[in-house]
C-alpha cells in the first residue's frame, strides 16, 4: 500500500516508520527532521531498532496514494485537509487527539474519512530519530460507526506492517472514551507539570476522574454510550501503563507551543453548552481546565 503520512512528528514518525517496515511511505513534514531522513533514512528507536527509508518532504501538495494518515495537531486539521484535496486518495485516516477532525478532514476530502486512536508512545527525540516510549495499538474504522471495505484494507496493510491493529464498528464510542481520557490526563498533567503516573493518586487523581466523568455524561448526551465508571478507569489504565511519560499537552506546555485544549476540553465544554447538560456551568472542571490553558497560551505563546 502506498502511504502519505501527514504530519510527521513524534507520532506520525513512529507510524510512518513502522509502516515502512512493509509499505512505501512519503512523511509530510518540517525540516530538519525531513531533511535528516532524506540524507539518512528514520530511525526508530526505544521499543525498536530499525532505520527505514521512507519517502520524505515539507510540500504536502499534489500527492496520490492509497491513504492519507493524518496526525497533525487538531488546529491544523483544516490547514492539511485543503493541502491534501490537492492530491488524490482513496482513504483517509485521521490518528489525532481530539474530536471533530474526521468531520473537517470529510469536508475537503473526496474519499471515505476513517476514524482511529493509537496508544503508541512516541517521542520525536532529534531530527532523524523517533522513539518508541511504549508499544501499543491502533484502532480504526468508519467515523460514523458500522464497516466498510476501506476500513478492513487498512486494517490489513497496518498488521502486515506489524502494528497491533483492530478494525471496530463502534468507533463513535470509542472517540469519546479517548476524549474522556485525554480531558482527564492531558490538562491535569499540563497545569500540574506531572508524569501521567501523577494522577494514580494524591490530590490530581480527582481532578482527572471529575473530567472524565464530565466526558462520558457529555457523550450520553450525544447518544453515545459511555459511562462514568468505566471513563474513569480508562484513565487509570492509561495513566498506569504511561507512568513516566510526559502527556502530550505537558510536552506542548514545557515547549511553550500551543495546546490541543480546545479540541480536547473546550469540545467537551463546547457540546456541554450545546445540549445543557447538568449544572450550570455544565461542565466546571473541563471548563475550569480549558480556561486556565487559554490564559496560559495566551501569556507564552506567540499568535499565529
Amino acid at each position: 500500500m502506498d502511504v502519505v503520512v501527514f504530519g510527521a512528528g513524534s507520532l506520525g514518525s513512529l507510524v510512518g516508520g513502522l509502516l515502512a517496515r512493509e509499505h512505501a511511505v512519503t512523511l509530510v513534514g518540517r525540516d530538519p527532521h525531513v531533511a535528516r531522513v532524506r540524507e539518512a533514512g528514520l530511525r526508530v528507536g526505544g521499543q525498536y531498532d530499525v532505520t527505514v527509508w521512507p519517502d520524505a518532504t515539507t510540500d504536502g501538495t499534489g500527492l496520490a496514494a492509497d491513504l492519507a494518515v493524518v496526525t497533525v495537531k487538531a488546529f491544523d486539521t483544516e490547514a492539511a485537509a485543503r493541502t491534501l484535496a490537492t492530491g488524490g486518495f482513496d482513504a483517509a485516516l485521521s490518528l489525532q487527539n481530539g474530536m471533530g477532525n474526521e468531520e473537517t478532514l470529510a469536508r475537503f476530502l473526496d474519499c471515505p474519512v476513517l476514524a482511529g486512536t493509537a496508544t503508541y508512545g512516541a517521542v520525536l527525540r532529534e531530527p532523524g530519530l523517533v522513539e518508541c516510549t511504549g508499544r501499543g495499538d491502533i484502532v480504526l474504522g468508519p467515523r460514523e460507526g458500522g464497516t466498510s471495505e476501506a476500513a478492513d484494507a487498512v486494517g490489513r496493510a497496518f498488521s502486515a506492517a506489524g502494528i497491533e491493529t483492530t478494525v471496530a464498528d463502534d468507533m463513535p464510542r470509542r472517540l469519546w472514551g479517548k476524549l474522556a481520557v485525554n480531558a482527564g490526563i492531558n490538562a491535569t498533567t499540563a497545569l500540574a507539570r506531572v508524569e501521567n503516573g501523577a494522577l494514580l493518586d494524591g490530590p490530581a487523581r480527582e481532578v482527572a476522574a471529575d473530567a472524565a466523568r464530565e466526558t462520558a455524561r457529555v457523550a450520553r448526551a450525544e447518544g453515545v454510550d459511555l459511562n462514568d465508571d468505566e471513563a474513569v478507569r480508562a484513565v487509570e489504565r492509561v495513566a498506569e501503563a504511561t507512568a513516566a511519560n510526559d502527556s502530550s499537552m505537558r510536552q506542548d506546555v514545557a515547549a511553550g507551543r500551543r495546546t490541543e485544549v480546545e479540541a480536547i476540553s473546550g469540545y467537551v465544554v463546547a457540546r456541554a453548552d450545546a445540549h445543557g447538560v447538568g449544572d450550570t456551568p455544565a461542565v466546571p472542571v473541563n471548563r475550569t481546565l480549558r480556561n486556565l490553558l487559554r490564559a496560559w497560551e495566551d501569556g507564552h505563546v506567540d499568535a499565529d
